[in-house]
């Protein structure tokens, strides 16, 4: 255990979903912060394949716009992925870069809340904070993927500095 982290090495192997999912659960009920490497595309620009995420518990209310690591009840998958709509019924999930949502998920479906990201060492703070918001009405309707191709020139600069 380091600075109030768990750490789990797997010598290069990956875990089956399952497991990464019971083990994350297991963690967080005993407050600390679960770190792993993110695998995929849906939640690109703003989480890449191989950035390191930081878990924690989820807190009593989830908010609009949050990234949350929650069980897909639909397929059984980890998934990490963004509050685009909050009802009475549950919270509507999205990838950023999904073209679909993931359906409405319950509270008790959510296992914890994106508080860190890194990218090559290096910590990255676009897509957690206030234009959370921002982003998630974007990918809600189908325009945040097409607004960030069409305008990626404009804001590249803003980003690397973002993310510095």
């Amino acid at each position: 255990m380091t600075s109030g982290y768990v750490v789990v090495s797997a010598a290069g192997q990956t875990m089956p979903n399952a497991t990464v999912a019971e083990l994350m659960a297991a963690v967080l009920t005993t407050g600390a912060p679960f770190r792993f490497t993110a695998s995929g595309f849906s939640m690109s620009p703003f989480i890449r394949d191989g950035d390191a995420i930081t878990i924690a518990p989820a807190p009593a209310r989830i908010h609009y716009g949050e990234v949350v690591a929650f069980v897909n009840p639909f397929n059984g998958k980890l998934t990490v992925h963004r509050v685009v709509h909050v009802s009475r019924g549950g919270y509507l999930m999205q990838g950023d870069n999904a073209p679909e949502q993931d359906g409405y998920v319950s509270r008790r479906d959510i296992i914890g809340r994106v508080i860190r990201l890194e990218r090559h060492g290096k910590r990255v703070r676009l897509g957690l904070g206030l234009e959370r918001t921002v982003i998630a009405f974007l990918a809600r309707r189908g325009w945040l993927v097409p607004m960030i191709v069409s305008t990626w020139w404009i804001f590249r600069p803003i980003l690397k500095k973002f993310n510095a």
